[in-house]
Order: structure tokens, then C-alpha cells, then sequence
């Protein structure tokens, strides 16, 4: 976004905005604010902004086990359910499963048991030589996929932790460049599992509006079969136990 574009979005002129990034103004709570929401600021570096200016921070951090989010942890719990018997699972910032459905675990065999000792890190889980790389069919493209988006998310925040967890994902081995999808609207996840080939289409759930920067952070991975084949194989898995 431009600085004239960022300027009328936050309906102030380019001279003060110009001001405001110099140094030579002092913003305001609101101001900050502002331009955090019109750039897409994530809630934790709004805090972080609104600290440097000399603010309070407006966003509480809750721990998961606070009473305050039993709904949201309601709300998870339906969504994990419901979507047997596929796999889904939440993760926090830096992507450690905090909770899954039981179609998850099926999807393990083989991994090292020292990947599913808590706390599990899903992209760790998945590119680790020990863990489910071996088995998936389209390796370098789902590793591209899933670097790409903590490129993303490192970008985003700064997040040093992610950083060390992006920089141990590609010492893995293999390509780390942008996928390409090879002409597809989607990359499927493809996987080999006891019962044959499975593959899958991911989304990702965030909850909407949300007030708490724990909260904002959490993500719903659900994965959807992608032919009739893994429709038919994860009920015959579900219905095996």
C-alpha cells in the first residue's frame, strides 16, 4: 500500500502521515490503531506498536485453559467432530497442535515417537525425514506450499521462534521455492496410508473479530477428501476404529 493509498484510508493527510513514520508527530492511540488495522497488523504487534508509542496495550492475552475461552474451545471441539471422519486439527502461532479429531492420529504411522511428544508441531510432524515425509506423495510441492506460508507469516510478525522453525524445516533437504501447482486451482495433500493412496484438499478456519491475541492467532486445519477413492477409504478407516 502506497502512502498516499494508506493516507486516505486512514482519512488523515500525506504531510502528517509522513509526520507520523519521521518521528516528527506523535501519534495517537487511536491513530496507531488505525493504520495497524488499514496495513492488516497482527493483534500481538498491534500491542507491540501501541507500547513503543507509549500506550497501554488494548488486547489481553488469555492462556487456552481460561475460563473466558470455554465458548471458543466449544466451538473448536464441535468443528473437530463434525468433520469426522476426516482429519482436522487447531494450532497456535507457531503451529503446535493444540487439539485434533481422531482421524488425525491415523494419518501418523510410522512417524518417530519422539515428533508426538507434546507439544506436537504440525509442519515438523509433517516434513521431518522421521516423521511423515516418506509418505508423502507429493513431497516437494507440499513442502513448498508449507514454506511458503511461514515465509509469510515470518514477514508478518517477526516471530523469531518461527524463524528457528523455518530455518530447521529446510534443513530437511529438498526444494524450499514457491509451489506451483503444476496448472491446478489447489495443491492436494497426498499421502500414502495403510489402507492405499489418500488425497486431500486443506482449508483453514480463523474466528472471526476476535478481541484476545491468543485467540486471533489460533487456527483450524481441515482437510477434505479430494476424490472418491479417499472418501471411500477414510470410511472404511473410520469404520475399522
Amino acid at each position: 500500500m502506497s502512502q498516499l493509498d494508506l493516507a486516505l484510508e486512514a482519512e488523515i493527510s500525506t504531510r502528517h502521515l509522513s509526520f507520523v513514520e519521521t518521528g516528527r508527530a506523535q501519534p495517537s492511540r487511536r491513530m496507531i490503531l488505525t493504520l495497524a488495522d488499514r496495513l492488516e497488523i497482527p493483534m500481538r504487534e498491534r500491542n507491540v506498536l501501541l507500547v513503543a508509542g507509549g500506550y497501554a496495550p488494548v488486547f489481553p492475552e488469555r492462556g487456552l485453559e481460561a475460563p473466558e475461552m470455554r465458548e471458543a474451545w466449544d466451538v473448536i471441539d464441535v468443528v473437530l467432530k463434525g468433520h469426522l471422519p476426516y482429519p482436522a486439527f487447531a494450532v497456535d502461532r507457531r503451529w503446535n497442535i493444540l487439539a485434533s479429531n481422531r482421524a488425525s492420529p491415523r494419518m501418523y504411522d510410522g512417524v518417530a515417537e519422539e515428533l508426538l511428544t507434546p507439544p506436537v508441531n504440525a509442519l515438523r510432524l509433517t516434513l521431518h525425514p522421521q516423521g511423515m515425509a516418506p509418505r508423502i506423495l507429493n513431497l516437494e510441492e507440499w513442502r513448498g506450499n508449507i514454506l511458503s506460508r511461514v515465509r509469510a507469516q515470518i514477514a508478518a510478525t517477526a516471530d523469531e521462534a518461527l524463524a528457528e522453525l523455518y530455518a530447521e524445516l529446510r534443513a530437511y533437504g529438498g526444494d524450499d521455492g514457491p509451489p506451483t501447482g503444476e496448472g491446478r486451482p489447489i495443491i492436494p495433500f497426498r499421502l500414502m496410508s495403510e489402507a492405499g493412496p489418500l488425497s486431500f484438499l486443506t482449508t483453514t478456519m480463523v474466528f472471526d473479530s476476535p478481541l484476545d491475541v491468543t485467540l486471533s492467532e489460533l487456527i483450524i486445519e481441515c482437510f477434505f477428501p479430494a476424490d472418491a477413492e479417499t472418501r471411500e477409504r477414510m470410511r472404511v478407516m473410520a469404520a475399522d476404529g
